[in-house]
């Protein structure tokens, strides 16, 4: 079939893009920022960029398409994310059924009885929208997925790594059922081949009810921890949201919905999707095994993506979300010499305007036994892929475009460093330097903003600085 992945940039439709082309299908993906899913390195795949919040933009993205997979939510965007999510809904079904798709295939969440979270009302709502018109929705609603990136899962990950003994709210005595990522992505992919599972609403879920402490409890014993969980009735969801920002990576505009839906138990009333897609189901311990396994054993992507295990110094205990600092600056200078600026970046030249702090840094890395700035650059301005620039790593090297360092001095976690140039219509061009860092538990992420009054003021200094050094090379130039 002709397959839109609507939403492709994010958790799920990354992990079902590949299991679609496997099945035969002609795959089209769909993200607001096409370099996200252009990054993943899908064959055969058409990457296009299209928002539910734009309409204008999804009649292209809908043009010949039979099966729409609608995997869209604006939970991290804060408060009236349940707004955006039902304006989204209506934009995507009107476009859907202009353009003559055959069936709408939508990922919702378990439902509890009695009152609902805004974050799960708002998957219920959501379903309904898309169901109110004339193409037939099949909407399956799952609870936790065990698969890295999962938001649930790297809350467990993280907590299980890195705190040994927890005062957790009482919500970690709620129950559900988790459901393998490769179990989610079958249903999600067979319901296509049963002409039954057309406009139906399925629980999906796992084959153990298990309670949060034990979730967290079980994976910390697959990974050699042992923990120990005090539940106490005190901490609301609310504080529970800011608590898990402090110990954990997950972003808290993520953490806070998702608790709100944690206060009840979410079961999954699965017999009538497993009579109609009988799939073999994996339990908790070996869907944990299946995700570590694959993070051990994913490509090296050619550029920075949230998660890549190569990224986090092939740790599993470092998060798997980034925190970022970023910089942006136009220049004059054609592309050209903002990249020459760019690949000549440290060694002799250093990090200016800031290269004493720099220095600092080194100084104190070389105190813990971290490399320093010993290492210097093989060549002033050649850059290839495992070179080291001071204390980073090449990692990968875009001509033109984008180069990526790995740190390896001594840190709370594993950091990135990514400059991006690109040309600009009047001739000019721009540069992005954006660092990411993984922090590996609480220290980690302490380390992280006890640095964040600085770090914005060091990336915009280094941007302003190698701009004016592209800007400079024509001069230098014509007066030779």
């Amino acid at each position: 079939m002709r397959i839109l992945v609507m939403g492709a940039s994010g958790y799920v439709g990354t992990n079902l893009v590949p299991r679609l082309l496997q099945e035969g299908h002609t795959v089209r993906a769909a993200a607001r920022n096409t370099s996200v899913i252009e990054a993943r390195g899908w064959a055969g795949v058409d990457c296009v960029a299209a928002d539910v919040l734009r309409p204008e933009t999804l009649a292209p993205a809908l043009e010949g398409i039979e099966v729409a997979y609608y995997l869209v939510h604006s939970m991290g965007s804060g408060h009236g994310f349940a707004k955006l999510d039902r304006e989204g809904a209506r934009n995507f079904r009107h476009a859907a059924e202009q353009a003559g798709v055959q069936r709408i295939v939508y990922l919702g969440g378990l439902q509890p009885p009695g009152d609902r979270s805004e974050h799960l009302e708002s998957r219920a709502e959501t379903g309904e929208i898309l169901r109110d018109g004339a193409i037939p929705v099949t909407e399956l609603r799952a609870g936790i997925i065990v698969g890295a990136g999962s938001a649930a899962f790297e809350v467990i990950r993280d907590l299980a790594f890195h705190l040994p003994l927890m005062i957790t709210p009482k919500w970690v005595r709620s129950r559900t059922q988790p459901i393998a990522l490769d179990d989610l992505l079958g249903y999600l992919v067979h319901v296509l081949d049963t002409t039954e599972t057309r406009g139906r609403i399925f629980d999906v879920g796992g084959p153990e009810v298990l309670s949060y402490a034990e979730m967290m409890q079980r994976f910390a014993a697959l990974n050699g921890k042992r923990i120990r969980i005090i539940p106490v009735p005190v901490l609301t969801p609310w504080l529970s949201a800011l608590w898990l920002d402090l110990v954990t990576a997950v972003p808290a505009n993520v953490a806070r919905p998702l608790i709100e839906g944690l206060r009840h138990d979410l079961l999954a009333d699965d017999a009538a999707i497993r009579a109609l897609v009988p799939i073999p189901l994996h339990g908790y311990d070996d869907a944990v095994r299946r995700a570590l396994e694959a993070e051990r054993t994913e490509a090296v992507p050619a550029r920075w993506t949230e998660g890549a295990l190569a990224y986090r110094a092939s740790r599993p205990d470092v998060a798997f979300y980034s925190k970022r600092a970023s910089a942006t600056r136009a220049s004059t200078a054609p592309v050209e010499a903002t990249w020459q600026a760019v690949t000549a970046v440290g060694g002799r030249q250093g990090w200016p305007p800031y290269d004493l702090l720099w220095r600092l840094r080194a100084i104190a890395d070389r105190l813990i036994g971290g490399p320093g700035m010993r290492r210097g650059r093989r060549h002033p301005v050649d850059v290839r892929p495992g070179d080291t620039i001071d204390w980073w790593r090449v990692v990968a090297v875009e001509p033109g475009r984008r180069l990526t360092l790995l740190a390896e001095m001594r840190l709370p976690g594993s950091a990135v460093l990514e400059f991006e140039t690109e040309p600009t219509s009047d001739g000019g061009s721009s540069i992005t330097a954006t660092a990411y860092f993984h922090p590996a538990g609480v220290w980690g992420l302490l380390y992280w903003i006890a640095l964040i009054p600085v770090h914005q003021r060091i990336f915009d200094g280094l941007v302003a600085d190698l701009v004016r050094r592209a800007e400079a090379m024509p001069r230098a130039t014509s007066a030779e």
